[in-house]
């Protein structure tokens, strides 16, 4: 049997929730005691975890701690098709070593959050690549094409005239089987996920006569507000170290603080409320930076952290401690510097920042007199000198030591 708290069972089918089917279902089951198995599934197209995918995490870590029986699925087998939400184009094709990669240190990062005693870790491609042709069949035949295109990308690819791949029309299926072979009573989810969940729902039913519950999470956007990606570089990393993790919530939307304050913490209603009464956006973002740094790395590291950013940002000093670029060239073509220092992750991403003018320098350190020199043009050499600060927007910094 299972935990049976009301308050804790509301507050788990409300906060931070988008939609539960059925949600009167589900809550008949857990205020009944009954325990459920549920699961919620990653495909390792990449290889870190961050705040939005926390958000269904914590939901699992709040199925656990009432004694429910919590699966984390990794989609080794539907990585190799790669689930087509939101995308105009079909996924490249992972190989065995690149998907084994990218979900190598997932329990490590998820541990900052769930049990692994209390958790089981499945990988699907234990079951669906041993089903035969005649297995796909029969699950193909369940489903229709005009269902399959009910998908709102498939809709906008069909209007552009742009491709859709019959492997895709697969992922949904391969998802929904899923279901079946860990015979669920609960998929969690986010809000993404809703059309490959209600297909496991079907088929679910179909194979096992079983109702599955589906409970899907908001989704949580990018600093910038956009979703977040690891494109956009406006992520935030479950394993970021404290100072940068304090620092990027510090440059959110303020648009975006109140969605961060409901879905990113673990903070009772009344004292969000009482952050939203703060006037000034800044100090409602400092409280939700420190919370956030506490929650993943403690207290301690939480305080330092707001040190750290307020001695850089309201100061103007440097920060304490600055990474090295070791180098023995003198002359450097800025674009080569920023990949070659690991400040940008390639060529075109380095352009962009000199282009919008993030890229600056500082060639004399000192205490009193910080100035840097900006640098706008993406075709300029640039001459090192030992000490030199590279300065990358307002966070990211590079000492350079000659050697």
């Amino acid at each position: 049997m299972a935990k049976v708290d009301e308050q804790k069972i509301d507050q788990i089918l409300n906060r931070g929730v988008e939609d539960i089917i059925i949600r009167e279902d589900l809550r008949k089951k857990l205020i009944s005691g009954q325990k459920i198995r549920l699961y919620f599934g990653i495909d390792p197209t990449g290889s870190i975890l961050h705040l939005g995918h926390a958000i269904v995490l914590w939901k699992l870590k709040d199925f656990q701690d009432l004694g429910h029986e919590v699966i984390l699925l990794i989609g080794d087998f539907t990585a190799k098709i790669g689930d087509p939400t939101g995308k105009d184009i079909t996924r490249k094709i992972l190989t065995d070593k690149e998907i084994r990669e990218n979900f190598k240190t997932y329990k490590k990062q998820a541990s900052k959050i769930l049990d692994f005693t209390k958790v089981k870790i499945k990988y699907n491609s234990h079951w669906l690549s041993k089903l035969k042709f005649e297995d796909i069949l029969k699950l193909a035949s369940n489903f229709t094409v005009q269902q399959m295109l009910q998908r709102d990308m498939f809709q906008r690819r069909l209007k552009e005239s742009l491709p859709i791949s019959l492997q895709e029309f697969l992922y949904p299926l391969m998802q929904g089987y899923d279901s079946v072979a860990m015979n669920v009573d609960l998929e969690i989810a986010g809000n993404d996920q809703t059309f490959n969940a209600l297909i496991g729902r079907d088929t679910q039913k179909i194979y096992n006569n079983k109702e599955k519950n589906v409970l899907t999470c908001k989704l949580l956007l990018g600093t910038d507000g956009r979703k977040m990606s690891k494109t956009y570089g406006n992520f935030i990393a479950l394993e970021d170290k404290p100072n940068d993790m304090f620092g990027k919530i510090m440059s959110i939307k303020d648009e975006l603080i109140d969605d961060y304050l409901e879905l990113t913490t673990r903070l009772e209603k009344a004292e969000i409320d009482k952050i939203k009464e703060f006037s000034n956006p800044r100090d409602q973002k400092a409280v939700l930076a420190k919370e956030i740094v506490k929650l993943y790395w403690g207290e301690k590291e939480a305080d330092l952290a707001e040190q750290e950013f307020n001695k850089v940002f309201k100061s103007k000093e440097l920060p304490t401690e600055i990474e090295f670029f070791k180098t023995a060239k003198k002359n450097y073509p800025i674009l080569d510097l920023l990949c070659d220092s690991g400040l940008a992750t390639s060529k075109k991403e380095a352009k962009r920042l000199v282009e919008a003018g993030a890229v600056s320098f500082m060639k004399n350190e000192g205490v009193d007199d910080i100035s840097y020199e900006k640098i706008i043009n993406w075709k300029e050499q640039v001459e090192l000198c030992d000490g030199m600060i590279i300065k990358i927007g307002s966070r990211n910094f590079k000492k350079v030591k000659l050697i």
